[in-house]
Parts: C-alpha cells; sequence; structure tokens
C-alpha cells in the first residue's frame, strides 16, 4: 500500500478546525453561515435560526473565528458571520487528496 505524504503545517490547521465543528451548536451555528452563503447573517438572524441564548452563541461564534472558519464584519451596530468557504474548501481538500491513496487499484474505488 502507497503512504501519501501528509503536510504537518495542513494538519495543524484542520485538527482544531474539525475539534470546533464536533460541538453540536458550533457546527449547528457553521451549518447556518454555509447555507447562507457568501451573504452571511448577521448575529441575531443566527440567533434567531437556532433559538439559542445570545451569550452562547457568542462563545461559539469566538471559537469558530479563531480556528478561521467563520469571519465577522461590523456594519454600523450589527455583527455579520460568514462563514470562509476557502477556509472550509482547504480543510476538507486534505481528505479528498487522500481519498483511496492505500488501494492498489483505484479505478476499482468509485468513491473518489
Amino acid at each position: 500500500m502507497s503512504q501519501t505524504a501528509s503536510n504537518p503545517v495542513q494538519e495543524l490547521l484542520v485538527a482544531p478546525r474539525l475539534a470546533a465543528l464536533g460541538n453540536e451548536t458550533r457546527l449547528a451555528i457553521y451549518r447556518s453561515l454555509v447555507r447562507a452563503g457568501q451573504n452571511g447573517l448577521p448575529v441575531a438572524g443566527v440567533q434567531e435560526r437556532l433559538q439559542i441564548p445570545a451569550s452562547t452563541l457568542s462563545h461559539h461564534l469566538r471559537r469558530l473565528v479563531e480556528v478561521g472558519l467563520v469571519t465577522q464584519e461590523r456594519e454600523g451596530t450589527t455583527l455579520h458571520c460568514t462563514a470562509d468557504f476557502q477556509v472550509m474548501s482547504d480543510t476538507f481538500a486534505l481528505f479528498q487528496r487522500e481519498c483511496c491513496a492505500d488501494v492498489s487499484d483505484p479505478t476499482q474505488n468509485p468513491c473518489c
């Protein structure tokens, strides 16, 4: 079986992102922002959709911002959140690149 060379820097970035998404509330927040597309949502919009307390939302959004999955921009008095789609793509590209890397005949695996 072949061994795919890993990129330690990439793995250092991916692990905390996946850990952040391992929390049910953060996953729900992130999914809401991904579904909202490039326009994102104001914090109040996320809170309304998910029906979670503002302090809880603030705590979880902070973590998503820390790992780079979400960006925030203040527009007047409104804090606007957007999923960083390039970071999302980079995060999951690690797995896409390694899909079926250890399979002797990749043509026999329709998964990738």
